[in-house]
């Protein structure tokens, strides 16, 4: 059966396990020189709709390490422009590659690729989910603790893709997870519900220093994603009580990191600060990408 990655709850805990130790043993041997190459003769298709700088150069970068080639195709250059069905796209695209990553606005556009592809569809960002995100960052919260579990996360800011995808990682693991949004930008409604009935340890909050308050991870992203531009200057106000700050950060554990997905709006979600501070994880983070992706890609493929 072909298996897809559209959010970390296509993933047991098992299997996410199982991944983030393969992606450390792949950053160990990169290190040491050696890159095994298990995925030549092997062609991955990037279909964007949206820019990228960290999703693009770490899968083409990844799948060249793995031996393997890609292809980058935007919406624009591709059949899609000229309102070709998408299930007709998944059926061709099936035909000539092994596996294809979207970048899109809408989960359902992926979702309906991926019911008519018979490769994997890996889900490069949505508006709902990003999945390969946070599986960089929890490698990252591994490589600093030495696991996941008893750990306290906080989110801060808006309850965006990212912010559902660490969510639904929490409903798969054993770390607590504690969301500081606004009124009116919470996180997905059906992934709460879903924290609620399984009892799981997801909080979600207005206030970000209760939610910040002794955890040894704190977390954002920019308060206006692609797609809302137009809102920017409404949220920067509604937004500004959210800022990861030295003064926000201090309500957090003393060896607490700090977590941005990047691209970063430093002086809006994030002060110059604290991202470049001692505290910052994010440049490993946006490292973690490749090898948390090689991982992926040599498990679906391989």
């Amino acid at each position: 059966m072909t298996r897809h990655l559209l959010t970390l709850l296509d993933l047991t805990a098992e299997e996410i396990t199982a991944l983030l130790r393969r992606a450390h043993e792949l950053k160990a041997l990169q290190r040491q020189g050696r890159c095994p190459r298990p995925l030549a003769g092997r062609t991955l298709a990037m279909l964007f709709d949206k820019p990228s700088t960290r999703t693009r150069v770490s899968f083409e970068a990844g799948m060249a390490q793995l031996g393997g080639a890609s292809i980058y195709l935007e919406r624009g250059q591709t059949q899609l422009s000229r309102a070709e069905p998408l299930a007709d796209t998944a059926r061709v695209l099936s035909r000539y590659v092994d596996a294809v990553v979207v970048r899109t606005f809408a989960q359902e556009m992926l979702e309906e690729l991926a019911a008519h592809a018979t490769i994997p569809v890996i889900n490069g960002l949505t508006d709902s989910h990003h999945p390969c995100q946070v599986l960089s960052d929890l490698m990252t919260v591994e490589e600093r603790f030495g696991g996941l579990t008893g750990l306290k996360v906080a989110w801060v800011g808006d309850g965006n893709n990212v912010a559902n995808s660490w969510i639904t990682a929490a409903l798969r693991l054993d770390f607590e997870l504690h969301l500081a949004c606004p009124p009116g930008y919470e996180p997905d409604p059906g992934l709460m519900a879903l924290a609620r009935e399984g009892r799981r340890r997801i909080f979600l909050m207005p206030d970000p220093v209760a939610a910040v308050a002794g955890a040894q991870v704190v977390n954002t992203d920019v308060w206006a994603s692609m797609g809302q531009e137009g809102e920017a200057e409404q949220r920067r106000a509604v937004f500004r009580p959210y800022q990861v700050n030295t003064e926000l950060l201090g309500h957090a554990a003393a060896e607490a990191i700090v977590l941005h997905c990047l691209p970063a709006h430093r002086g809006e979600e994030i002060t110059s600060e604290v991202l470049d501070g001692p505290q910052s994880a994010a440049w490993d983070q946006a490292e973690n990408r490749l090898h948390a992706q090689k991982a992926l890609l040599e498990w679906l493929l391989g």
